[in-house]
């Protein structure tokens, strides 16, 4: 268990009394500047975060935990939530959802927000964070659980997979379906740390069977279904020849899909679309997507009963499954 940050930490970093930082974190009394200065550099230093019900909380033993999510409009992040709340509530916890939708200084404002509360623990998607939040989460005592990856270090508790792996695998997979020439309609890859690791997992593949990365097709915006579409439009006016389309994620290759439909592409014979998520929707078309399943619900159910059982910190990798589909 981490030791929590408190007040007096902060005045002893900025060499003033606790009253005095108390009075700058209000906004009350006769503080100079100069001082307010320092206590304020302090406070994002350790990464203090107020205690808006005065410990009583921590001391009896919280049972919120923070969930950040990067989204709610992709459904990959509503069956995590259903997992990890359902066995929460078993746990007899009781989960505060926010979404920083993939902006990594909301993210911070977020887990500020959450630890104000002195929640027991925060799940949050992904490996990559902003530096304020990995002081801040340093600075508290919560637990800290991040899921939907296994591609680096955690700060405690791990659960999921590997998306290199998943990047590698897909392309593998098209290797050994005779596919040579390739294309990849995604979204941000800034934002999205782990699409941008699922490619460069397929680029690996690629390169280890001596062929050229793919030809992009990358918007810096949120996955829809309709960016999947425009995406695959514009890569095949430019690209001529491609074999084979990989896309980020389910959303964007059913776009893809779609696209093929309306354009008369004959799905597989001129081109093969390959997805990531294994979402019910993509088993439904005509053509089944040929995509790899993630286990999301798995994935927040045993995050959320590492929390409960007090775990120590660990990695849990839980896998994936490739799904041939019909499409490629």
């Amino acid at each position: 268990m981490r030791e929590t940050v408190t007040l007096a930490h902060v005045a002893e970093r900025a060499g003033v009394g606790e009253s005095t930082v108390s009075r700058v974190l209000r906004g009350e009394g006769a503080v100079s500047e100069k001082t307010r200065a320092r206590v304020r550099a302090a406070v994002r230093e350790l990464g203090y975060v107020p205690n808006r019900i005065a410990g009583t909380l921590a001391s009896a033993g919280s049972k919120l935990v923070g969930i950040v999510v990067p989204s709610l409009a992709n459904v990959v992040f509503a069956d995590l939530l259903r997992g990890a709340s359902g066995a929460l509530e078993e746990e007899g916890f009781q989960p505060v959802i926010a979404v920083s939708e993939y902006d990594a200084d909301r993210e911070a404002a977020h887990v500020a927000g959450m630890l104000a509360w002195r929640p027991a623990a925060l799940m949050l998607a992904g490996l990559e964070h902003a530096d304020e939040t990995r002081v801040l989460l340093a600075g508290g005592a919560a637990r800290v659980v991040e899921v939907l990856d296994t591609d680096g270090e955690g700060m405690d508790i791990v659960v999921g997979f590997s998306n290199a792996a998943a990047g590698h695998a897909s392309a593998r997979h098209l290797l050994a379906r005779g596919y040579r020439r390739f294309g990849y309609v995604g979204h941000d890859l800034v934002r999205d740390t782990r699409a941008a690791k699922r490619l460069k997992g397929f680029e690996a593949a690629l390169a280890e069977a001596g062929l050229p990365p793919p030809e992009r097709e990358v918007f810096s915006a949120p996955s829809s279904v309709e960016l999947g579409r425009d995406g695959l439009e514009r890569l095949l006016a430019r690209a001529r020849g491609l074999e084979a389309v990989y896309f980020s994620n389910d959303d964007m290759a059913l776009g893809g899909y779609f696209m093929c439909l309306s354009r008369g592409v004959a799905v597989p014979e001129r081109l093969a679309l390959f997805g990531y998520n294994g979402l019910d929707v993509a088993r439904l078309t005509p053509q089944p997507l040929a995509t790899l399943r993630t286990p999301r619900v798995a994935v927040g159910a045993i995050a959320a009963r590492l929390i409960g059982a007090g775990a120590p910190a660990q990695k849990v990798d839980v896998g994936f499954e490739l799904v041939p589909g019909a499409t490629a």
